[in-house]
């Protein structure tokens, strides 16, 4: 295969995750109906963090040092914070609205890059930040009610902006960690880290909501969206 067509091979893995992570917020808010956001996030995250382990055992690569576990638990923090407030956001509002405000996340990306690791914005990427802010303004006016956006489902846009935020941070922060240990292994253990403080949090919303874990329902829906969120917009996502 020539230099050209591999480049463009290799751009369909992160466009194939694209499509992944569109669906989630379909599957996602479908899935709310039964088991409530923070709880159904973390499963996501649970069963996604397994499979990754299991791909990153498969080629033997080493467990972290003690040390190492330090730079992973900070990027498992951002993790959390992303999957929560995308989750209660998309809750709040609806799968559309999640998904778009999603597409800024490029833009805190190139933000965060020149603040956090003095890369270069180039007249190209300033250009780009303006057409995706201004383009998901287009696309929010044309089919929704800005008024009532804000008046109703302001909470639910802010999270999902604080989202777009924490996982552009998660990407510019977690450069040094893919550097040195390779993207997969990153990936990996940042979610292994994050389990156990999304684990918390969902605890913290069943007691909120008087519900068990017992209580949750065992369905083909319910077992079917916790599959697609957890092998296929983050296993199967993250991987490529």
């Amino acid at each position: 295969m020539s230099a050209g067509l591999e480049r463009y091979a290799f751009a369909l893995a992160p466009l194939a995750a694209a499509a992944l992570w569109g669906g989630m917020y379909v599957v996602s808010k479908w899935g709310f109906a039964l088991i409530p956001p923070v709880t159904l996030g973390f499963l996501r995250v649970a069963l996604g963090a397994g499979a990754l382990w299991l791909a990153v055992a498969g080629r033997g690569m080493t467990a972290p040092t003690r040390g190492e576990w330090a730079t992973f638990a900070g990027l498992g923090g951002w993790v959390t914070l992303t999957v929560a407030t995308q989750f209660v956001g998309t809750e709040l509002t609806n799968a559309s609205q999640g998904s778009l405000l999603t597409v800024l996340t490029p833009v805190f990306t190139v933000a965060l890059g020149a603040l956090v690791l003095g890369e270069r914005v180039t007249a190209t990427k300033a250009a780009g930040m303006a057409v995706a802010a201004v383009g998901t303004a287009v696309v929010l006016a044309g089919q929704y009610d800005l008024a009532s956006i804000a008046a109703g489902n302001l909470l639910g846009v802010t999270l999902l902006l604080v989202g777009s935020a924490a996982w552009a941070a998660y990407t510019v922060w977690g450069l040094r960690a893919v550097r040195r240990h390779g993207a997969l292994r990153a990936a990996t253990y940042s979610a292994l880290a994050s389990v156990p403080m999304l684990g918390s949090l969902a605890a913290g919303e069943l007691w909120y909501l008087g519900r068990s874990p017992a209580e949750l329902p065992l369905t083909v829906e319910s077992v079917g969206a916790v599959l697609y969120l957890g092998t296929a917009s983050t296993a199967a996502a993250w991987y490529l």
